[in-house]
């Protein structure tokens, strides 16, 4: 597919910013560091999530076998991959060649058979498919109408299947956490990565998903500990969190 970039969900400077860090996504240490830092946390709640509604085993070894997950959004494949190795059947599409380019190197490299696309989740909707799981991970912060977006992708869920998200709560706390002190202090991320309008609230979320027919059905916070240098899940929603919906 050749993605449509004039869109209306789509802000084309990010898709341009991120394509131009294509060939960084699996360097540990570069400019995605931060997505390798929280992708266990990530992987750990999308793993949970889907187990729960499908009543798998989340500690068996294949226990996402049988299900059909979109990524959308998915760059390099940082969570394409894992899922696959948990037996999902994957797609993972991208408007950015670039990035899909990087997915598809990666993943022959390792022996991973995932379905990965250089397209929009409009011409992916278009085409009429639907999967059990649609993933929306930090996606949403860098759309111009989170609403209007929810509402195109939903019927990419299958009737009872579910959409995971997760994204940055528009608070203060957030502003300096995720942008004055991840971008300008820590340089964990390139400046210009994060714009805090954009931030979701969860409210906001909720009533964007319910007015695009899906059910919310868990939040749930991430939170980092610099004593540990650790990520984990917790009940705090003021910067980073998740979200579970369910299409009745």
């Amino acid at each position: 597919m050749t993605p449509a970039l004039d869109s209306s969900t789509l802000d084309r400077d990010e898709v341009a910013r991120f394509a131009k860090l294509a060939g960084d996504w699996w360097d540990a240490k570069g400019p995605f560091k931060p997505l390798h830092r929280i992708n266990p946390v990530r992987l750990t709640y999308v793993r949970d999530q889907l187990c729960k509604k499908f009543s798998r085993d989340p500690k068996g070894p294949s226990s996402l076998a049988g299900l059909s997950v979109l990524d959308i959004g998915c760059g390099g494949g940082l969570v394409s991959e894992p899922l696959a190795r948990l037996g999902a059947a994957v797609t993972g599409i991208d408007p950015a060649p670039e990035n899909i380019e990087a997915a598809k190197a990666h993943a022959e490299g390792v022996r991973l058979a995932i379905d990965y696309q250089a397209a929009t989740a409009e011409e992916v909707a278009a085409e009429g498919d639907s999967f059990d799981a649609v993933l929306l991970l930090e996606v949403i912060e860098h759309l111009p109408d989170v609403p209007a977006f929810l509402k195109l992708v939903a019927p990419l869920v299958k009737p009872g299947g579910i959409m995971v998200l997760s994204t940055l709560n528009r608070t203060l706390k957030a502003y300096a956490l995720a942008i004055i002190g991840a971008e300008f202090i820590l340089r964990w991320l390139p400046l210009g990565t994060h714009n805090w309008d954009r931030f979701v609230k969860p409210d906001e979320l909720k009533a964007a998903l319910e007015n695009a027919g899906l059910t919310l059905t868990d939040t749930s916070g991430m939170t980092y500990n610099p004593l540990a240098d650790q990520w984990s899940l917790s009940s705090d929603t003021d910067v980073n969190y998740f979200a579970t919906a369910v299409r009745m």
